[in-house]
C-alpha cells in the first residue's frame, strides 16, 4: 500500500533570498547590464522613469540575465530612485554573485 505524502509549504524564513543593488539609467538608447558600479550592477534601460514602466523593464532584463522567471523578483528599496535593491527569490546570494561575475564581468 502507497503511503500519501504531504508537502509541507517552506515558512517565508526558510526561503533562500538573494538581494542585489542597483544602479539603474532609465529612457537609455537599449536594456542593457552594464557591468558593476563599486557594489551594484549598473543597468540601462528603454523604459521611462514613470508609472513603474523603468522597474518592470529592469525587472525582466534581471530576469533574462539570470535565466529565471521575472516572478522571482522585486525592487525592495528605491521604487522612484535611480539606486534600488532587488530581491531574488529561491537563489542563495553566493550563486547569483558568482554567476553574474561570470556573466556579466
Amino acid at each position: 500500500m502507497r503511503k500519501l505524502i504531504r508537502k509541507i509549504p517552506l515558512a517565508s524564513s526558510d526561503v533562500l533570498m538573494a538581494k542585489i543593488s542597483l544602479k539603474v539609467v532609465p529612457s537609455s538608447s537599449r536594456d542593457q547590464v552594464v557591468g558593476w558600479l563599486g557594489e551594484a550592477l549598473k543597468i540601462k534601460v528603454k523604459a521611462p522613469p514613470e508609472k513603474g514602466k523603468a522597474n518592470a523593464a529592469v525587472v525582466e532584463l534581471l530576469a533574462t540575465t539570470l535565466r529565471i522567471d521575472a516572478d522571482r523578483i522585486n525592487i525592495v528599496q528605491g521604487h522612484s530612485a535611480p539606486n534600488k535593491v532587488a530581491s531574488i527569490r529561491g537563489l542563495e546570494n553566493s550563486k547569483m554573485m558568482e554567476f553574474l561575475k561570470r556573466t556579466v564581468g
